[in-house]
């Protein structure tokens, strides 16, 4: 340390002899100077301060006056300066001024006075005088002059330095207070206090390990663990479903590919359980390492976390922290390279975050369409039916709505409805309706033969098939009477009539609205039925 006030000194003292107002250089290069000096300044007269504060106490422990001259603060204050506050500490302290007593290389003077001072570090500390220096180590349970210098290390709060009460682990693996690091990461900053590591995310989980052990400890040494309000309830924060949570949470963090592997198996299993499971999964910080673990290569685990966030966002609050965590673009990646089982899972999961109009934008930006759109032209049966269920929830959306038909959504829409054995029917014509509200959509699918394969389905489809097809006809034929007279044509106006008797109630609403429109435009004369 001496070096380093020695280097100090030198280069405090050049800056103090330059002439820097005469030396050609720029304002703020001169600013940066006159900075360093001001720096430099500052820290000699700190150093001279607390070397002055560090004789002070010196003279006070060692007068010859009572004892009162150096109280409980003073010595605590030069047992940490000193660094000699541990058990360990002082064992070796004692041990190394035994040796110096023995070998006469100081006046005993001298050596009692170390020896007294030890002796006072060794009563603060509350540790056995005798203990140290003759025997194995035994703690006096006097915590109440100072219980933090008795505290086991790994009990401390590494902000706060007090033993916690509700220890949490953050993205880099290290254990705070949950208060301390969320007022922490509530002033702003994004690194661990600890080793100044940048947090992948602001998640906590709770370590329920660490806790328990610091309860045990508190049972044993009778110490008082400080009353705070802790994340969760008492009685789920205990129960064997958290802390199963908690450990696999922890394994999510392993270096080892199989511990993490059977840790993310076993999450998508319990969040496929229930809603408690779900809950607890996120509120103890599961959902950041799924998502961070979502952009290894193995596509088996890539597979089991897709299936597992898709899981975790059937609750309300979970699709929001998902999305948070930068989940989306992730799983739309998945999408595009997973196996066959992960992009239908990936599909789904786009659905149930979609449900929030926010994701809805997130999913258009992050160029999610265009690969949803691929697996309705080429995947499995489960993969086009996960797909065209979260096109349409997607193209909701007015903007994706356009990037929907700029990608080519109609063609494949289109072999849904020629392509009965595939069932999707009702999802194709419920997004077709969306895009007839569009202009560029329009445009794409007002042809002729469309329009025919429309009034087949008001002729023979389903119930529900004939309400959607007749919503179709009625949305083109509100932007172009062109597309009435196709219908017509066609034979839809017997097939409607047909609907205004004994269709759904939305259906014969439809088919009012149609008859009543084509005869607004002339094409033929309008009968009103109930």
């Amino acid at each position: 340390m001496s070096r380093f006030h020695s280097v100090y000194d030198k280069i405090n003292q050049s800056l103090n002899d330059m002439p820097r107002h005469k030396l050609p250089i720029s304002e703020e290069v001169q600013e940066q100077v006159e900075l360093m000096h001001m720096q430099l300044t500052r820290a000699k007269r700190r150093t001279e301060s607390q070397d002055m504060e560090l004789a002070m106490d010196m003279m006070i422990v060692f007068s010859t006056n009572h004892d009162t001259n150096a109280d409980d603060a003073i010595i605590e204050r030069l047992a940490k300066k000193l660094d000699l506050h541990t058990l360990t500490d002082l064992r070796s302290e004692s041990m190394a001024v035994a040796k110096l007593a023995k070998s006469k290389a100081k006046s005993q003077e001298t050596v009692q006075q170390v020896v007294h001072l030890l002796a006072k570090f060794k009563q603060i500390a509350g540790i056995d005088e005798n203990s140290v220096l003759d025997g194995p180590a035994s703690v006096k349970k006097c915590l109440e002059k100072s219980k933090s210098l008795l505290i086991p290390h790994e009990f401390l709060c590494p902000i706060s330095l007090e033993i916690m009460a509700d220890p949490v682990i953050i993205a880099t693996g290290q254990t705070y207070e949950r208060e301390s690091i969320q007022k922490w990461l509530n002033s702003g900053h994004r690194t661990c206090p600890k080793t100044g590591q940048k947090l992948t995310y602001m998640a906590v989980a709770p370590n329920f390990a660490l806790r328990n052990l610091i309860l045990q400890w508190c049972e044993k040494n009778n110490y008082n663990l400080p009353k705070k309000e802790t994340f969760d309830e008492p009685d789920i924060a205990s129960s064997p479903l958290a802390e199963e949570v908690s450990s696999l949470i922890q394994d999510l963090y392993s270096s080892h590919v199989n511990v993490q592997r059977d840790a993310i198996v076993r999450i998508r299993m319990l969040s496929k359980e229930s809603p408690d499971s779900r809950i607890m999964i996120a509120n103890s910080g599961g959902i950041p390492p799924l998502v961070y673990l979502l952009s290894c290569t193995d596509s088996e685990i890539q597979q089991h976390i897709v299936t597992a966030l898709l899981n975790l966002s059937l609750d309300e609050a979970n699709k929001r922290i998902i999305a948070r965590e930068g989940a989306i673009p992730v799983i739309i990646q998945v999408l595009r390279n997973g196996t066959e089982e992960a992009k239908e899972n990936s599909a789904a999961a786009l659905f149930s975050l979609s449900v929030l109009e926010e994701n809805k934008v997130l999913v258009g930006c992050s160029n999610g369409i265009p690969p949803l759109i691929d697996l309705l032209r080429n995947g499995t049966n489960r993969g086009k039916k996960d797909a065209v269920t979260a096109l349409f929830s997607l193209v909701l959306n007015q903007a994706n709505r356009s990037r929907a038909i700029k990608t080519g959504i109609i063609p494949p829409l289109l072999h849904l409805l020629e392509d009965k054995t595939l069932d999707m029917v009702d999802e194709a014509l419920s997004i077709l309706l969306l895009i007839a509200s569009h202009p560029e959509g329009r445009n794409e699918i007002g042809g002729l033969s469309f329009i025919q394969t429309l009034v087949e389905i008001v002729r023979d489809g389903t119930p529900k098939n004939k309400e959607c097809a007749t919503a179709v006809i009625l949305e083109l034929g509100s932007n172009n009477s062109s597309s009435l007279l196709a219908a017509l044509q066609y034979g839809v106006y017997d097939h409607l009539m047909e609907i205004t008797r004994c269709g759904t109630t939305r259906a014969r609403r439809k088919a009012n609205s149609l008859l009543h429109l084509m005869s607004k435009n002339e094409h033929i004369p309008f009968i009103h039925r109930k």
